[in-house]
């Protein structure tokens, strides 16, 4: 490999990470709230509802499962900011 090969690599490689860190301080930065019933199914977030972990949530919009969204955007959505209440 000659030397300029070498440093274009090298520059790609910089452009690279510098695209993926910002995209990673944006997500970062913006603030976020849970919000039930909004998940398609397997993608919900960790422990929900009737559900053990993430991705386990086996119908659309059940509205015990929730899903990180941007902050001011659930009730957009449909989505609620607060569980269900336990039936009893």
């Amino acid at each position: 490999m000659d030397q300029q090969t070498i440093i274009r690599n090298a520059l790609i490689g910089l452009v690279a990470i510098g695209v993926t860190g910002a995209a990673n301080a944006q997500t970062q930065s913006t603030p976020k709230e849970k919000c039930y019933g909004v998940s398609k199914a397997g993608q919900n977030e960790c422990a929900a509802g009737k559900n053990s972990c993430a991705g386990t949530s086996k119908v659309d919009n059940d509205p015990t499962a929730w899903k990180l969204v941007a902050k001011g955007t659930c009730e957009k959505m449909g989505g609620k900011l607060a569980a269900p209440k336990a039936k009893t």
